[in-house]
């Protein structure tokens, strides 16, 4: 695949601004860029590998490039090659030598400790990206067929009604999480959200179910294409929903009832 070469000026300064007492608090974080002079060379997914362990990464089913307009490919090679390395890679350490290191990543989350803040949020964030990556697809979006699509209006009204509750669940999630829709333990469609990289396989879940579909709204996933707009980046997902997948997670989800 033909390389993209990407030429970044300048680091990129977050400022965030809060008020307190009638005072004024600014934090500055800063996230180190290349130089001027230094070049950002967009790679391929395959040549990303996570530490020996138990998980590895799900093979990316598309170039980094595939999903543009709608997430560029510096935006998608850095949420898959750092952030998802890096939760991968996390989770290997921290159950390897434990009860934990032979299960599933399924039954990792629903037996962790959920005081155990470092498995908890990497075994999630493995899980949330590893299905985030399988639902999206180039020339993709539309609207689900079949089964699902009789599901979807069975439970929500219509295929519309449900569009427009998980934008609005997405748009209203206070600071980084997830949005999902699942089948919950009565065979139901609903959409529900998670705080950070929890899910509604985890003990804590409000809505606890299985997950066909899921949105990352960590500032991660958007910024470096939408900036603060987290809304156009909830309108662009669903140009790439892969619902041929999300129909295979639904039967997978029922047939498990």
């Amino acid at each position: 695949m033909k390389k993209n070469l990407f030429l970044i000026s300048s680091s990129l300064f977050l400022t965030l601004l809060f008020s307190c007492n009638n005072k004024k608090l600014t934090e500055v974080v800063e996230v180190p860029l290349p130089t001027a002079q230094e070049k950002i060379t967009v790679g391929v997914p395959d040549d990303v590998k996570a530490i020996e362990g138990s998980f590895q990464l799900e093979k990316l089913p598309y170039s980094y490039d595939a999903l543009a307009p709608n997430i560029s490919a510096v935006a998608l090679e850095m949420h898959y090659s750092k952030h998802y390395l890096t939760y991968t890679n996390n989770l290997n350490k921290a159950v390897a030598g434990t009860p934990l290191e032979n299960l599933t990543i399924e039954e990792v989350l629903a037996k962790l400790d959920l005081n155990d803040a470092n498995t908890r949020n990497n075994a999630g964030g493995y899980y949330n990206h590893t299905l985030y990556w399988q639902i999206m697809a180039p020339k993709a979006g539309g609207k689900p067929s079949d089964v699902l699509a009789e599901a979807i209006t069975t439970d929500f009204g219509s295929f519309e009604n449900f569009v427009t509750l998980f934008k609005d669940e997405a748009t209203k999630q206070f600071g980084s999480g997830w949005v999902w829709l699942v089948v919950d333990r009565a065979g139901k469609l609903q959409v529900t959200s998670t705080q950070n990289q929890d899910n509604p396989l985890m003990k804590n879940a409000l809505i606890p179910g299985t997950p066909i579909l899921a949105l990352d709204v960590w500032e991660h996933a958007y910024y470096l294409d939408y900036q603060y707009k987290r809304k156009n980046y909830i309108d662009a997902f669903f140009n790439l929903i892969n619902w041929k997948k999300v129909a295979e997670n639904y039967d997978a989800a029922i047939n498990k009832k």
